[in-house]
């Protein structure tokens, strides 16, 4: 279950609303920093970079080239110490439908790898220690010590179990 807070707008598009959630100056600078980040090979320069956007990032954090976080509301990321993140991996904490528009905190525990060209949806929180398999989309809780990959991502074992063979 995702941990999400529901905003109803009025009108035929919750998007066209977005600078009604956040100030457009905010998204810029977001926007910028998010930008530079994803570009640097420098390791030690996001980290620092993250935080200056409310982002909770802890020791020995590795962000792949490319990784794109929430332009919106970096704040409501924390990602535990020594966790990578990789490449072109994706945070989420929003989503625009039609006529609503939710977030929720994304929440990554410490020693936990996402892999490269995984998405990661709002209000989701991935355990210590857990694998995010490639290009897996993850849009419920991964608890620790788990490893899920797949669209919706699913545990390793519960894909196994339906296959009848063992990855």
């Amino acid at each position: 279950m995702r941990n999400l807070v529901h905003h109803s707008v009025e009108g035929k598009n919750s998007l066209r609303f977005w600078h009604r959630a956040v100030h457009p100056l905010r998204v810029v600078l977001n926007f910028l920093i998010i930008q530079f980040c994803r570009y640097s090979p420098s390791l030690k320069l996001k980290n620092p970079l993250y935080r200056i956007l409310g982002m909770k990032v802890g020791k020995n954090v590795s962000f792949g080239l490319m990784a794109m976080m929430d332009v919106f509301f970096p704040q409501m990321i924390t990602i535990g110490e020594n966790s990578i993140l990789g490449y072109n991996c994706t945070l989420l904490c929003h989503e625009f439908l039609i006529h609503e528009y939710r977030t929720g905190p994304i929440v990554i525990g410490k020693d936990a790898m996402i892999g490269a060209n995984a998405t990661i949806l709002p209000g989701v929180t991935i355990g210590d220690r857990a694998v995010v398999g490639a290009g897996a989309v993850v849009a419920a809780n991964v608890p620790a010590d788990t490893t899920v990959f797949g669209i919706p991502a699913k545990p390793k074992e519960l894909i196994d179990d339906q296959e009848g063979e063992v990855c």
